[in-house]
């Protein structure tokens, strides 16, 4: 069966080459290091930013690419494509180039797009964006961190968790109330810059089941101190409908990701069950095998339909929120479905670490919890089912 997305052009297969080649060259051969310390080099993030692969779809004259989505949806699928290996969880990229570089290209100033754009672009500046507090998960407008306005600074208060990129970000986009008796309407969003940053601290790398190679970070803001040039877009009042506005695209992304790792997942496990002798011949050649991997592919078959359906949708500007929802949702829970099933195919085998598909279903339970939870992207869906 041979398929390709409508999307896929003469251009991104080059890319998707280029892109393969230098991550086996400058990342799955790390990847276990990686891992250990929890985190990639700081360096590999420099190192990326020469390649071309950060910021690919922000236009040349902030230092990206000028590419589009497409370009981002390849350089993720190929970050966890790899022969015999399970690709790389570490390296986050898509919160970096595809969710936080759009927030300043889409809702910066000026003089913020170019202050801040070209240095995620080359490497240099590594970007978080911080949500998430220990009392808060998809609930964005119960926050409790705060921006208050003191004389012509604005004073941060409050911790975060579950921050990615945390432990090496220089730049930290912080969702917090600028007028806590607004509600969601009093949410904004302020870039902290953390180098020398008095009042910042950066707590532990939080021990995670999977994503071992990503770190993943306690962040905390005792009187942090920056000027009204840090508000994102100069104007108070707009995070939650900055955040709304950008979620859609996040939740895409993570289906896209989920996508790639249940493809691969379904690869590893066909060459392990081709090679694994039981009884005198293949484990692949036995039924129950063969079925359970013919519906591991049929699954994933349809999950890519979809996605790249959406990925159309997307470019085009007509994907709503409730089909990302419906996207995000649906590929990740496939995902943790079907790298179970491979698993299982494993024997033992897939129950040790050492083998990229006991990696894969480690990083794969995650998939469902963040860009909102599965039962968040439920409800939203739910909420489209009668016009009001």
């Amino acid at each position: 069966m041979s398929y390709e997305a409508t999307w896929m052009t003469d251009e991104l297969r080059m890319l998707a080459d280029e892109i393969n080649r230098f991550y086996r060259a400058e990342m799955f051969p790390h990847e276990d290091r990686w891992r250990a310390q929890g985190h990639v080099d700081r360096a590999f993030w420099n190192k990326a930013g020469d390649a071309g692969i950060l910021c690919a779809s922000i236009p040349e004259e902030y230092g990206g690419a000028g590419g589009d989505f497409r370009h981002e949806c390849v350089i993720l699928t190929e970050q966890h494509r790899g022969k015999g290996a399970s690709g790389s969880s570490g390296f986050g990229n898509s919160v970096h180039s595809q969710i936080c570089a759009h927030y300043f290209l889409d809702y910066g100033t000026e003089e913020q797009k170019k202050r801040w754009l070209p240095g995620m672009a080359s490497g240099e500046l590594v970007c978080a964006i911080a949500m998430t507090e220990p009392g808060t998960g998809s609930d964005l407008q119960s926050i409790k961190t705060t921006a208050t306005l003191d004389g012509n600074e604005y004073v941060i208060n409050g911790s975060k968790t579950f921050i990615s990129n945390g432990q090496l970000a220089d730049l930290v986009i912080v969702v917090c109330k600028t007028d806590p008796s607004q509600g969601g309407k009093g949410i904004s969003l302020v870039v902290v810059e953390t180098e020398n940053q008095k009042g910042f601290a950066r707590g532990r790398n939080l021990d995670k089941i999977g994503l071992k190679s990503q770190d993943t970070s306690e962040l905390f803001f005792d009187n942090v101190r920056v000027g009204p040039e840090n508000l994102l877009g100069g104007a108070e009042g707009q995070g939650f409908k900055q955040l709304m506005t950008a979620l859609p695209r996040e939740r895409l992304i993570i289906a896209v990701g989920g996508i790639a790792a249940m493809e691969t997942a379904l690869a590893v496990t066909i060459d392990y069950t081709a090679n694994r002798q039981v009884f005198g011949k293949s484990l692949l050649e036995m039924q129950n095998t063969r079925f359970k991997l013919a519906e591991a592919k049929t699954i994933a078959h349809v999950a890519r339909v979809f996605v790249d359906n959406c990925i159309d949708r997307f470019m085009a500007g007509t994907l709503d929120a409730s089909t990302a929802s419906m996207a995000k949702w649906w590929v990740t829970q496939m995902q943790c479905d079907v790298v179970d099933e491979c698993l299982q195919l494993h024997g033992g085998y897939g129950y040790m670490s050492d083998y990229p598909i006991a990696q894969l279903y480690a990083d794969a339970r995650v998939q469902k919890i963040y860009g909102g939870s599965n039962e968040i992207m439920k409800e939203l869906i739910a909420r489209s089912l009668v016009a009001t």
